[in-house]
This record gives structure tokens, sequence and C-alpha cells, in this order.
């Protein structure tokens, strides 16, 4: 099996899942799935959606089939390193990410990885991450 070359951040699953926009989709279409993943805390943090919103009784199946069909990565020893040379560089610069956004972004950084976003909070990091926009 080949290496994934892509990680999709949460908001871009997110936006997947509820098919706006999509150039998203059609981007992902265009690769073999294997050349995709998804971080454990992203993992995390879609059942935390699907957690949250008992009352959307399509969301669980969704994110059902999403996560069968995609890699997820654990997040381990390598992306805890890379989380705190990223996060003192970001510190360091006045950059600041929200908790769960910082560990994606190891978990990226780490597997040499293409983080897929289009949250600006990331763009902080461009020049320590190679990004891209679907959207």
């Amino acid at each position: 099996m080949s290496k994934p070359k892509y990680m999709l951040d949460t908001n871009t699953v997110s936006y997947l899942i509820k098919g706006q926009p999509a150039a998203i989709k059609r981007r992902l279409q265009q690769l073999p799935i294997s050349q995709v993943c998804i971080s454990s805390i992203t993992h995390a943090e879609l059942l935390l959606g699907v957690a949250k919103k008992p009352d959307a009784k399509w969301l669980p199946k969704v994110v059902h089939e999403f996560l069968i069909r995609v890699d997820t990565l654990s997040w381990g020893a390598c992306a805890a390193q890379t989380y705190a040379f990223l996060r003192a560089s970001c510190e360091a610069r006045g950059v600041s990410l929200s908790a769960m956004d910082m560990l994606i972004a190891a978990h990226a950084k780490s597997e040499n990885l293409v983080l897929v976003t289009n949250d600006k909070a990331f763009y902080h990091l461009q020049d320590q991450l190679a990004l891209e926009d679907w959207s």
C-alpha cells in the first residue's frame, strides 16, 4: 500500500461530509484514496461532532462511512516531538493556534504530509508546513 500524501484537517472533512464546497469532493475524487488520510485527532473530533448532535440521525452513518474509507494515522512519539518544536516556534513568534489545530499540524508535519485545510489560522505556519486549500 502506498504512503498517503495528504492529511485532511477536521474542517475539510466536515465540509466534505456536508457536501459543500463541492470542489473538495471533486479534488478528493481525482486521487487514489490511499493518498489521503486523517489524524487520530481529527477522528476524535469527528466522533465528538456525532456525540454532540444526537438529533442528526444521518450523521453517524455518514461519519462511519467516511472513517472506513480513509486511513486514520495514530498520533505517536514522533508527532509529539514535532508538536513540541512547532509549538515553541509558534509561541516565540507570537503565533497562536487552537490546541487541536496545533496537534493536527504537528501530526501532518511529522509524517511529511500536505495538510489540506481552508482554515486561515494554519497559514501562519506555511513556512514550516506544506498546506493546500481544496475549497
